[in-house]
């Protein structure tokens, strides 16, 4: 009887972490939609992780929360911030014909967007370095390659490309913002995995344009 648990909970870790995750992609400040698809009688109880933490899913029908259950176990996110990028993984559970609860899994990959315009000779200032940030590149306006600007490795080691980068308190800062500046930084993951995509143009070029 035990060793059979043991298979049952060896393969139940299996489909878990093989989960095909499912892309999703917002605008800050817009909401989105986890989307389970999933059809049973009777769901019993939804869970959200994410980085091994609970989240509360709110299960009202007129939920004025951020993060809300709608439908049978669609679970919407309201007024999306930066520090919402990441993998998320919902646990669906139900009442299948036998009465006996089933776990089912679904792995979404939230990917966030933003646009921002700074003044030359100011500072940029990017709220991106969450704690699964990996790296970060940016592509000039004027050019198609992407360039490596800021690296944390597995040993929380972190690296940059110029002095006048500096990483704070999960801000990235980049002193004097120049026309070279400009362009879109992107935010990757451990994983190979976008987590955040933010275009800055200078503000001056987003006034004329």
């Amino acid at each position: 009887m035990l060793m059979m648990l043991k298979l049952l909970l060896l393969l139940w870790v299996f489909n878990y972490s093989e989960t095909i995750p499912t892309h999703v992609m917002g605008k800050k400040g817009g909401s989105i939609i986890l989307p389970c698809e999933f059809k049973a009688i009777e769901i019993f109880h939804i869970r959200l992780n994410r980085q091994s933490k609970h989240i509360l899913v709110y299960e009202n029908k007129y939920c004025s929360k951020r993060v809300c259950r709608k439908g049978a176990c669609d679970v919407i996110i309201k007024d999306l911030r930066l520090r919402d990028a990441g993998k998320y993984i919902l646990e669906i559970y139900y009442i299948n014909a036998k009465s006996v609860l089933e776990p089912q899994i679904r792995t979404y990959q939230l990917h966030i967007y933003d646009d921002i315009s700074v003044k030359i000779g100011e500072n940029l200032k990017l709220d991106v370095l969450l704690p699964d940030a990996h790296k970060v590149t940016h592509q000039n306006k004027s050019s198609t390659e992407w360039k490596k600007v800021w690296k944390r490795d597995s040993k929380k080691r972190v690296s940059g490309t110029h002095g006048r980068l500096k990483d704070s308190n999960g801000t990235l800062s980049i002193k004097v913002f120049t026309d070279d500046d400009a362009g879109t930084y992107r935010v990757m993951d451990y994983d190979g995995e976008i987590l955040i995509t933010v275009t800055v143009t200078d503000e001056k070029s987003s006034v004329d344009a």
